[in-house]
C-alpha cells in the first residue's frame, strides 16, 4: 500500500507523501535509534492498534524507508530496521522534535483551556 501523493510536484510533497501519517513519522521516530521488533514499536506508539502498524509497517517497507526482517523461529520474530532512505530523514523528525519542545507548554495551555470549555457545556 504505498502512498499515493504525487513525488514529483514538489520537494515538500515527495517528503509527505512518504511520512504524511501521524504513525509513519512516531515509527521512523522509533526506529532512529535503531532495530525494534513489532510488540517494541506497538508498546512505544501505544494508542495504535495492530492492524494500523502493520498496515503502515507495510507501505514503509514499499515506499524503501525500512527493511522487515522475518527469524525462523517459534515463535515467529520480526524486526524493523531504517534502511539509508529512512535514515536520511533523521534532520526531518529532529526538527519536528525541536519545534515541539518550543511550544508545548502553550500547546498543553491551549488544550487545557478546550477542555475546561467543553467541560462547561457539558
Amino acid at each position: 500500500m504505498a502512498t499515493k501523493l504525487s513525488r514529483t510536484a514538489c520537494p515538500v510533497e515527495a517528503t509527505l507523501s512518504l511520512i504524511s501519517d501521524k504513525w509513519k513519522v512516531l515509527i521512523l521516530r522509533d526506529l532512529l535509534d535503531g532495530t525494534k521488533r513489532f510488540g517494541e514499536l506497538k508498546k512505544s506508539i501505544g494508542s495504535i492498534s495492530q492492524k494500523v502498524l502493520t498496515t503502515n509497517l507495510r507501505a514503509m517497507e514499499e515506499d524503501g524507508l525500512l527493511t522487515r526482517e522475518v527469524f525462523a523461529e517459534v515463535p515467529p520474530r520480526v524486526e524493523y530496521t531504517l534502511t539509508e532512505r529512512g535514515a536520511s530523514l533523521r534532520p526531518v523528525v529532529e526538527a519536528m522534535r525541536i519545534w515541539g519542545e518550543a511550544h508545548q507548554p502553550e500547546l498543553a495551555a491551549e488544550e487545557s483551556e478546550r477542555e475546561a470549555r467543553r467541560n462547561q457545556h457539558a
